[in-house]
């Protein structure tokens, strides 16, 4: 990365294969979402607000639900207040969720980034992290519920 990154980021699996880094001030809140279903629901209700929620894992990801427990964790996302969707999830799946202050010399930036909605990639402790294009996953999610409204 040619610029320090500096502060607290979250670290939030996202599927097995990857996880992003979203500074700490992006998100609202880790949620715990009961549910009976293997895969995370589409929409949520924090706070008062519906938040949809956005899975990048599959029937053959790491699993969202724990089984024991019968829930599972979706990361809202505090999105820019002047687009339609203010806030959306992510469904959690995997177990590297954590909180890291990043340092230039602990990340080797990464010439692409990996998946879709990731504007660069880097590799911590022998990870591979992504920065997600947070205003761009806001804008598809806010077409995606126009659509279906």
């Amino acid at each position: 990365m040619t610029e320090t990154l500096n502060g607290c980021c979250v670290l939030l699996p996202c599927a097995p294969d990857f996880s992003w880094v979203v500074p700490q001030g992006c998100l609202g809140e880790i949620v715990t979402v009961p549910a009976e279903e293997d895969l995370p629901p589409t929409l949520i209700n924090w706070r008062g607000e519906a938040v949809p929620v956005f899975d990048f894992g599959n029937k053959d990801a790491a699993p969202w639900r724990d089984q024991r427990g019968g829930a599972g964790l979706v990361a809202v996302v505090l999105g820019r207040r002047d687009e339609p969707c203010q806030y959306f999830g992510l469904a959690v799946r995997g177990i590297k969720l954590g909180v890291a202050n990043l340092a230039q010399e602990q990340i080797e930036d990464l010439p692409e980034p990996v998946s879709d909605f990731a504007t660069a990639a880097f590799r911590m402790n022998d990870d591979t992290y992504q920065i997600p294009d947070l205003l761009e996953l806001q804008r598809v999610l806010a077409a995606r519920e126009a659509v279906t409204q």
